[in-house]
């Protein structure tokens, strides 16, 4: 049998109806994680098509998690946003926080669309289910990740702001270029900041048990946003070192971050019942680890 023969035999029509995916769902089944993968990283028929299949998920299946190829503090501005939790008066305004190439990767008229209709949907939520949240599974944000974990310490505990703006003032130096850290820590012109951000997040983990006592579910989001980005700004920094010492190095380490941070949002939500969730990223990240790992 050719490959146009298979392709032919196995392929479902798409009509534009509403049963449309129902032989999808049946194999999705009750699995937790549904991982939907593409190779263009941009066309209005894909991305249309994913959005319809990711609402069906969260209405139908219970899905409460949708984690994408994207940076960390951007998409949690998203996210504040569909949970109602914003001064952002509308999803477009909610989504200029992308401004890092390629920004029509999520500012763009269908993803508009979707969060606009995920808001929706959690406003008229069952009171009984969990909100569905919107996160970023990338690690480019390292100076973005920086400046959240300052603005929570500078309210959780200034003195803590303190010592962390000292720690992380080994960036300076780079006009928030995390490329010419790289270089030049490869090269040997300046000594890495990798203890001094592992330092901020043990310190940061540390201080878990006092600052989670505040507010109850409130503060105990707003610790998890910032122990994320701490752990985006220590990822961050080894990847970025990595980048001048081969593709394989940093490719797996963003994989790898990516696949710790949906691990951690799994910890983090899991409740008396086990959050599902839906990953958005690129084929090369959702592929099989023995085939898109490099060694």
């Amino acid at each position: 049998m050719t490959d146009s023969e298979l392709v032919r035999e196995i392929a479902q029509p798409l009509s534009g109806g509403s049963n449309d995916y129902d032989a999808l769902l049946g194999l999705i089944d009750d699995a937790r994680f549904v991982l939907i993968g593409e190779a263009t990283h941009g066309t209005h028929e894909f991305y249309s098509e994913r959005a319809t299949i990711t609402k069906r998920l969260i209405a139908e299946k219970g899905f409460s998690i949708l984690a994408i190829e994207a940076d960390w503090p951007d998409s949690a501005r998203v996210h504040r946003y569909v949970r109602g939790a914003t001064e952002d008066t509308n999803a477009d305004e909610a989504l200029s926080g992308f401004r890092r190439f390629p920004t029509w990767m999520w500012r763009n008229t269908v993803v508009v669309e979707f969060v606009e209709w995920l808001r929706g949907f959690n406003k008229n939520i069952d009171p009984k289910r969990a909100p569905v949240g919107f996160y970023g599974m990338d690690l480019y944000s390292l100076h973005a990740s920086i400046d959240a974990v300052l603005q929570y310490l500078d309210k959780a505990d200034p003195e803590a702001a303190r010592r962390a703006r000292l720690r992380y003032s080994c960036f300076d130096h780079f006009s928030r270029k995390p490329q010419e850290y790289g270089y030049a820590t490869t090269v040997g012109a300046i000594e890495s900041c990798e203890k001094a951000v592992v330092e901020q997040l043990v310190e940061l983990q540390q201080q878990a048990t006092e600052f989670l006592s505040r507010d109850g579910e409130v503060a105990a989001e707003e610790f998890f946003f910032a122990e994320q980005n701490a752990r985006l700004v220590k990822d961050a920094e080894q990847y970025y070192r990595a980048m001048f010492r081969g593709r394989a190095s940093s490719w797996n380490l963003r994989d790898r971050h990516m696949v710790e941070t949906l691990e951690n949002l799994v910890a983090h939500l899991n409740g008396s019942r086990q959050p599902k969730a839906i990953v958005w990223a690129h084929n090369s990240h959702l592929g099989d680890a023995r085939a898109t790992m490099v060694k």
